[in-house]
């Protein structure tokens, strides 16, 4: 390839190498790069600004495996202080070689071998419906391949670049394996064809290798390997020979024509070639014969002869101007070939009878006595018996040489038939690797790679030859061009429809990177195109095609659920989001009701990498059900050198850990107004959180009160906005990176920690492998454990939604669910009665409820003297306020604990601390433990209410959660 388009680029300006010193991307070659700058400068001078005006090299970094030149200032500077066109006989010569180039492709062995049977079957008529058939698929999908090339730039790759890069991975990685395989069973079809002939012309001459099956094979073997050799001598070599091809077909097609209008002898009459008489019409209906005689086996047969319009495609990279060239290349090849595939059947048809002896003495004679039967009669010949005995060797139906024996010269046709089915072989057996050569590079399937390794300056895929020529051997020694024929057209079949189909998607989504300047393209075209491609494929073979759509189906899924490394923009990206938009949009309109609630959770993880058991415990209940945000306040001193790639690594790493979830990062002066804010902004219509969960702040005694009354304060503000609330406590250590001390699962740090190494865990982190993502005890299969649940206030059935939730994964499902309710022992059978009543008409299959009939019962003194101690620091004993009224301790030091407010809430604190004991009792070995959050009075001290909540959950070794629901109602046992 490299060879030919250097030789080409001195002569032809149509062409241009593939890596060029300059392009239109970087400019002009004419002019030198400062004198560029020179004039930007110029020109943004005038306005005194740094903004620059429109130019095409600022996009250029978008094109793959282009350097540069020059870009636009980003946003942070501007905050800062204040084309070589083809001349037109190239372009001509470009065109005509474009069209040459396709219509050798398009020509094959079924215009010599196969298209006279056909007319002999279906008649003159269905044969041209056959052939306009054809042509309309085949036009449906040029112009949407047309819109395809003008949806950007082409590169080498041919039909997979274009489609994959225009329509993305999902829909270009199938295509692209369908055609490669489709190319190979084409140089298989057109290799058969040329043993064909030849063994014909052998058993002509009496040298049959062995029997006529055996022999295609093994001509078809040798064929096929000489084709490989020229293939892999070079383009060069190849790009002559097609030449000759091209010159030779057009000789043989000339000489037929001639032979049409010379007057047959004697000889050509007992064949039953008669020239153009009265045949003509008697050719005109069909003419069924055999177990496959019927319209759409012939067409089956057909197809293949007209598949050959992506041939140029597959050239693209070499082409200069891909997006004239392919449309009008194309278009004018199907017209020139059209009017030939219509040409042969009507000349044909005219000329010869279906059935004729060869016999020169079968001639009808006044002496002929009985009943002439068939065409043959209304010309002077007798061809009853053989007719009758269907025994006849001559004739459109039974002669697959009647072109070459129509023709001026015989073998002039044998040559065509030569040329045609070699040239198409080699253009078959050169596509297909390169094709393959492209698929493999980009790594979308697995094991495949090998493959796209490129040898020489041309960068020859020697490999994906190899294959190729296995595959092509590998069918040849079916050795039956009928069956080739017909899995061959259910693969083009299937090809033209997906490319009309993924258009016609592009253009129904409104993506705005489809925008082709093809003017004739239409979308309603590309849908016919693709329905009558679809029809076609099971009315010709229904169980192959049901195979493809099965292959192709196993190949989008494997695409679509992988998403590999790449994204070149995709029609199924703008589909999901053309989707997803109007169902938010028509969601919002609709009216909240209970038996559709579920827990749509905003989780203040901060990095969510440095808090993996947060994560994974809320994506356990909330992956494919619900809505779930991860929210990462970022303090304003952070910003400054927080990694400008910071999000970019978070979404990896929740990707890589398979969370369903969105990453919200948000600047503010405070935890609190940063969370204030994101209560009240985050989300999309009726796709907004209803819940906050934060992690337990386990080191609120040693940090500053401040950031504790901060936390708090959260709280406070997640009731005032009406949000559902649950705290995530994880104990001794169950989760804790390997890399770096510390508890990740910290609703808030400290100041002191977020200066000095917040941005370090962030950058360290986020570069781990996904084999050195830390695991959490939420990752785990939970076994045969409780999920123990203390359903302490009615808060509107949050506490058991959520446990039940987690039952119907798989890592919880063999859990054991347990109620805890507060009772007396006067009660106690009636209190469980009606629990279990209740939960049964919620219809949650929880296995046992379980009521606590001591749990008014003072604490052991040891814990209550531990709960003491643990606010101690925090007290502001009367003593101490000598001197100060009343309001300037909480205006001041709002987190101190006044003797009146201690002992205003000893009561409470007293439960918390009995509470926990109960709980530790009972169920220091479940797999989860759920608590009812208390929800505090507004005079609440902050850090009273924060040792309330270390008083209940504190030494278990198991995760908790502290949970309240806004008192609405989640659950319901009505059908309306």
């Amino acid at each position: 390839m490299g060879q030919l388009k250097s030789k080409c680029d001195g002569l032809v300006p149509g062409f241009a190498p593939r890596v060029r010193t300059s392009t239109l991307e970087e400019g002009p070659p004419s002019a030198p790069e400062h004198h560029g700058s020179r004039m930007e400068l110029q020109k943004s001078s005038l306005y005194s600004t740094l903004d620059q005006v429109p130019q095409l090299e600022h996009y250029a970094s978008t094109l793959p495996r282009q350097q540069q030149a020059r870009s636009r200032p980003s946003l942070g500077t501007l905050r800062m202080e204040m084309a070589n066109v083809a001349s037109d006989s190239g372009l001509f010569f470009l065109l005509t070689f474009f069209k040459f180039h396709c219509m050798l492709n398009i020509w094959g062995v079924i215009l010599f071998l196969r298209l006279s049977w056909i007319t002999s079957q279906a008649g003159i008529l269905l044969t041209c419906l056959i052939v306009l058939m054809s042509v309309t698929v085949n036009t449906a999908t040029t112009l949407s391949i047309s819109a395809i090339a003008t949806n950007g730039r082409v590169d080498a790759g041919g039909t997979y670049f274009m489609i994959s890069r225009s329509l993305g991975p999902e829909v270009g990685a199938p295509i692209g394996l369908v055609f490669a395989f489709a190319n190979v069973l084409g140089c298989a079809l057109n290799t058969v064809g040329f043993a064909e002939v030849v063994q014909d012309l052998m058993q002509s001459y009496g040298s049959v290798i062995i029997d006529p099956i055996s022999t295609i094979r093994i001509v078809g073997v040798i064929t096929v390997t000489g084709l490989l050799l020229i293939s892999l001598a070079g383009m060069e070599w190849e790009s002559k020979a097609q030449i000759l091809f091209f010159v030779a077909i057009m000789i043989s097609f000339v000489a037929y024509l001639v032979g049409t209008f010379i007057p047959p002898g004697t000889v050509k009459k007992s064949q039953g070639i008669f020239g153009y008489r009265d045949i003509f019409v008697s050719n005109l209906t069909p003419d069924w014969r055999g177990a496959d005689g019927n319209f759409f086996s012939m067409f089956a047969i057909f197809f293949p002869a007209t598949t050959g319009i992506l041939s140029g495609v597959n050239i693209c990279g070499d082409l200069k101007d891909p997006a004239t060239s392919i449309p009008k290349g194309t278009l004018h090849a199907i017209f020139w070939t059209t009017i030939s595939y219509l040409v042969i059947p009507l000349t044909v048809g005219a000329c010869v009878i279906r059935d004729a002896s060869g016999n020169v003495n079968d001639t009808l004679t006044a002496n002929s006595t009985g009943t002439c039967v068939g065409m043959g009669c209304s010309q002077g010949w007798n061809f009853t018996e053989c007719t009758l005995s269907q025994s006849c060797q001559y004739g459109l139906a039974n002669n697959l040489q009647v072109l070459g024996q129509v023709s001026a010269v015989y073998h002039l046709i044998t040559l065509g038939v030569f040329a045609a089915s070699l040239s198409s072989a080699l253009s078959f057996l050169v596509f297909a690797p390169k094709v393959f050569q492209c698929l493999c590079r980009d790594n979308i399937y697995p094991y495949i790679g090998l493959f796209g390794k490129g040898y020489g300056k041309s960068d020859e895929p020697f490999r994906a030859y190899i294959l190729s020529y296995v595959l092509s051997i590998v069918f040849i020694l079916i050795a039956e061009l009928n069956i080739i024929a017909a899995l061959i057209s259910n693969l083009f079949l299937c090809t033209y429809g997906l490319i009309n189909f993924s258009c016609f998607h592009a253009t129904v989504t409104n993506s705005p990177g489809w925008r082709p300047s093809f003017r004739y393209y239409n979308k309603w075209v590309a849908l016919y195109g693709a329905v009558i491609s679809i029809v076609l494929m099971f009315l010709l073979t229904w169980w192959a095609a049901l195979v493809i759509f099965g292959v192709i189906i196993f190949l989008f899924g494997y695409v679509y659920y992988k998403k590999p490394k790449i994204n070149w923009g995709s029609s199924v990206q703008a589909g999901t989001y053309n989707m997803a938009l109007s169902s938010s949009v028509s969601l919002s309109g609709v009216e909240d009701h209970v038996k559709n609630f579920r827990p749509q959770c905003l989780v203040l993880t901060g990095p969510p990498n440095q808090r993996p058991a947060l994560v994974d415990f809320v994506g356990s209940f909330t992956e494919h059900i619900s809505l779930m945000i991860c929210g990462d306040i970022i303090m304003e001193q952070e910003r400054q050198t927080r990694p400008h790639d910071a999000t970019d690594s978070m979404v990896k790493w929740m990707k890589k850990r398979k969370v369903c979830s969105f990453y919200t990062p948000f600047t503010a002066e405070s935890l609190r107004v940063g969370a204030r804010h994101l209560l009240q902004a985050s989300g999309l219509g009726k796709l907004k959180p209803n819940t906050l969960v934060l992690g337990f702040k386990s080191n609120w005694r040693e940090t500053a009160p401040e950031s504790t009354v901060d936390y708090i304060n959260t709280i406070y503000d997640t009731f005032d906005h009406n949000y559902s609330l649950c705290i995530l406590r994880m104990m001794d250590g169950l989760d804790i990176y390997s890399h770096y001390e510390f508890e990740v699962n910290h609703g808030f740090e400290s100041d002191e920690y977020a200066e000095n190494d917040h941005k370090e865990h962030i950058e360290d982190i986020s570069d781990k492998d996904d084999s050195d993502q830390t695991r959490t005890v939420f990752q785990s299969d939970q076994g045969k454990k409780t999920i123990d649940i203390y359903w302490i206030a009615d808060d509107g059935g949050l506490t058991l939604l959520v446990p039940y939730l987690l039952t119907r994964r798989k890592r919880w499902n063999s859990c054991k669910v347990r109620v805890f309710i507060v009772g007396d022992e006067q009660n106690m059978d009636e209190r469980r009665k009606e629990m279990t009543a209740l939960l049964q008409r919620f219809r949650l299959d929880f296995n046992d409820v379980i009521v606590m009939t001591d749990s008014e019962k003072r604490p052991q003194l040891k814990n209550l003297s531990r709960f003491v101690d643990s606010v101690a620091p925090f007290r502001l004993f009367d003593e101490q306020r000598d001197g100060l009224s009343v309001q300037e301790p909480s205006k001041h030091a709002p987190w101190k604990i006044s003797d009146k407010h201690f002992e205003a809430f000893r009561l409470k604190s007293e439960r918390k601390v009995r509470l926990n004991e109960i709980i530790r009792r009972n169920s220091q070995h479940a797999a989860l433990v759920l608590v009812s959050l208390p929800v505090p009075q507004s005079d609440c001290p902050s850090v009273l209410y924060m040792a309330w909540l270390d008083a209940l959950t504190c030494g278990l070794h198991c995760p908790a959660l502290l949970i309240r629901g806004n008192q609405q109602n989640v659950l319901t046992f009505y059908c309306q």
